[in-house]
């Protein structure tokens, strides 16, 4: 950078000088007070009326409003590192937040506003951050990274199918929304551990950097690409539940494989390593529930989503902003001794959430203890992360 640049870049406030800044720590505040209000409403404590019914909200705003703020966040930080061109930062970056900070308002407290006004405000989001992402791939002539414009269009389609089915009145559409997004979503995780993960492993362990094998990971991904794609385009339903049960099993068995080469017994003294292993263990979990329900054993949907949603995008979403917020903010990659517990209750919290339908008693304690373990592993995270995301690096370079 110039010393101009660093000069600008001084100027403006910390917390937009690049977007995993503010979408990090509003991504994380908003999902652990979204999960306490789910919490007091499936305990009877409070009434909410939103957008749509209190269901829709709490499915889509966990995937439209929590997860995507932090993809985006993580996209249009990481594009500097690739392109080497400055990201989106200052102005840009705020209107960006204050359009998903309107989505969320408006998905919360517009159940009485016209339905366009507020699937208009929630559904620009995801476009305008593949146009701001786009932009810079594209001047610098990155093919390889320009994939990722179609995804969040892609997942802008799928929420719009969402805000479809509420207007139409046809809850199938919300569904087909909102379960095309996990596979998409699950999906982006998938690429990116892969991209990552070996590298963190080797550097974090002080180990050979594992070897990757090509024809492995481009069966393991397109198996989930298959699967995605045959649920977008409503083929799932027509194949035989047999041949769909033997799809998630094989992809099951693939990334399970793929995991246990980057070898996980090598991170345990490493919170920051052996969380995102856990994580992207999840994703198999996950293939092999709808397996075991395409198969006609006793696993539920709900059981089934949750493996990728509370399990793999709940823990690797704090995992990777727990690693990204200290390696962007010029520090070393070595968190507070606290973030090992929020770890442990979010990977608690999934693993309640997935296997309550098994545990004793009500499921419906189980469903608010693992509430519990989500809302204090986010709040660790946002009384801990606070600081470093609203001050300057430490190093004093742009960022």
């Amino acid at each position: 950078m110039q010393i101009t640049d660093l000069q600008q870049e001084q100027a403006l406030q910390p917390l937009l000088r690049q977007a995993f800044r503010p979408l990090f720590l509003c991504g994380a505040l908003f999902s652990l007070l979204a999960m306490l209000l789910w919490g007091l409403v499936l305990a009877g404590m409070i009434q909410l009326r939103p957008y749509a019914d209190v269901l829709f909200w709490h499915q889509h705003e966990m995937l439209f409003g929590f997860v995507a703020a932090i993809i985006v966040g993580f996209l249009l930080t990481a594009v500097q590192n690739w392109t080497g061109l400055r990201a989106t930062h200052g102005s840009p970056l705020l209107i960006l937040m204050l359009l998903w900070l309107t989505g969320r308002v408006l998905m919360l407290f517009g159940g009485l506003l016209p339905w366009w006004l507020v699937a208009g405000a929630d559904v620009l989001f995801l476009p305008v951050a593949a146009i701001l992402f786009g932009r810079l791939v594209i001047k610098a002539g990155q093919q390889r990274n320009l994939f990722f414009v179609p995804l969040l269009l892609l997942l802008a389609v799928c929420n719009i199918l969402m805000h479809a089915g509420v207007q139409l009145q046809q809850p199938l559409y919300s569904q087909h929304g909102m379960q095309s997004s996990i596979w998409l979503i699950t999906l982006v995780m998938a690429i990116v551990s892969g991209r990552v993960l070996p590298m963190f492993t080797a550097n974090g362990t002080q180990t050979p950097r594992m070897v990757a094998l090509p024809w492995l990971d481009n069966l393991a991904l397109g198996s989930l690409w298959l699967i995605f794609m045959l649920h977008f385009l409503l083929l799932a339903s027509w194949l035989p539940s047999e041949l769909m049960a033997l799809l998630y099993a094989s992809s099951a068995l693939l990334f399970t494989w793929r995991l246990l080469r980057i070898k996980i017994w090598l991170t345990f003294q490493v919170p920051l390593l052996w969380s995102l292993h856990i994580a992207c263990y999840f994703i198999p979990l996950g293939l092999a529930m709808f397996a075991a329900k395409a198969a006609g054993l006793d696993v539920s949907q709900s059981t089934a989503i949750h493996a990728l949603t509370a399990g793999a995008m709940g823990v690797m979403i704090i995992s990777m902003m727990a690693r990204v917020s200290l390696g962007h903010t010029g520090r070393i990659l070595q968190p507070k001794p606290v973030m090992a517990m929020a770890f442990v209750l979010i990977i608690a919290s999934s693993l309640l959430r997935v296997f309550s339908q098994w545990l004793p008693g009500s499921p419906w304690f189980w469903y608010q203890l693992a509430i519990a373990g989500w809302v204090l592993a986010f709040l660790c995270y946002v009384v801990v992360y606070w600081p470093v995301l609203t001050t300057p690096r430490t190093d004093g370079r742009p960022g």
